[in-house]
């Protein structure tokens, strides 16, 4: 499954459906696709999100223990085109979408 999100204020963002979720976690709501945060909750939802990723910093990705060729992503790594998304749209007090 892929989580594309929207604001009127920043380019789309796709992503795989589990990490999304995830993060939707993070913001500190519920992982139901799709949905909505209201401008005027917007920066809860980044402050939320940007305090969860600090306190994840130093801990090993979640696909670490995986062998392969490919190195592990970290959630930071992850998150910051959403972060951008978030803060793009604090600012220009637009409401972000998810489907």
């Amino acid at each position: 499954m892929l989580v594309t999100f929207t604001t009127k204020a920043y380019a789309d963002i796709t992503m795989f459906g589990d990490v999304a979720l995830a993060l939707l976690k993070k913001m500190g709501h519920s992982a139901t696709v799709p949905g909505a945060i209201l401008a005027a909750d917007v920066p809860l939802a980044l402050s939320r999100l940007t305090a969860a990723i600090d306190a994840e910093k130093g801990l090993p990705p979640p696909d670490a223990d995986k062998s392969g060729d490919e190195p592990p992503v970290s959630m930071a790594h992850r998150a910051l085109p959403i972060i951008n998304l978030l803060t793009a749209a604090a600012k220009a007090k637009s409401d972000v979408m998810w489907k």
